[in-house]
């Protein structure tokens, strides 16, 4: 990176980390772009050039998480497991994902409640099957490759938001990794279904005789 775009890169971060501190002290509709830029010493055209707006600030904090899953997922080894190698990026991103248990409790919380995060999550989603998707049909073999790790990376998304809604509903106490674990085994192991009688068939004659 040259020195603007370092220089660009810093006051990108700290515009997210006022907000988001914000955001926690005030709640997300509470607060305006106007304490944001307050707070950090900028102008409101400052923010609007990195921000299409203040859900852009969490959302594309969200972006740069799916970034760093996929720098850990290339450091992976091809032959690894897809869904094993999904899980281990995620671990290894973890240091750079999530720094703040409260914080990431109170934002994870105001993406689940407020309409207008939520709807515009499934965009910031889409950034991370792109990230993710070509790094993962790498580990698979057959010419149906790319819409194999399609399928896994969507599952494994879709596992994640199954535990952070759990994770939030046990208000931050429960594990994670734990939930994410369950959530995948709930999907890659059908549940087991009591066997259905099958009854044979009898003749008239039986039937009598049993009388």
């Amino acid at each position: 990176m040259t020195a603007w775009e370092r220089q660009r890169a810093a006051l990108r971060a700290e515009i997210t980390a006022a907000a988001c501190a914000l955001f926690v002290e005030h709640g997300f509709e509470a607060t305006t772009v106007d304490q944001i830029v307050e707070t950090v010493g900028i102008s409101r055209r400052s923010f609007f050039r990195y921000f299409g707006s203040k859900e852009d600030v969490l959302l594309g904090d969200l972006a740069a998480r799916g970034d760093a899953v996929a720098r850990a997922l290339a450091e992976r080894p091809d032959a690894e497991d897809p869904w094993e190698a999904l899980r281990a990026a995620m671990i290894a991103a973890q240091p750079e994902t999530f720094n703040d248990p409260v914080a990431d409790l109170a934002i994870a919380r105001m993406m689940h409640e407020t309409p207008s995060l939520r709807a515009r999550l499934s965009e910031k989603r889409q950034h991370w099957r792109e990230a993710l998707v070509p790094l993962t049909a790498r580990r698979i073999d057959g010419p149906d490759a790319e819409f194999t790790a399609s399928a896994i990376v969507s599952a494994v998304l879709s596992c994640v938001d199954t535990a952070s809604d759990a994770w939030i509903a046990a208000n931050g106490e429960a594990d994670m990794l734990d939930l994410y674990d369950r959530a995948v085994a709930a999907i890659r192991v059908p549940p087991a279904t009591p066997p259905v009688a099958v009854r044979t068939p009898h003749s008239p004659a039986e039937d009598i005789d049993s009388r």
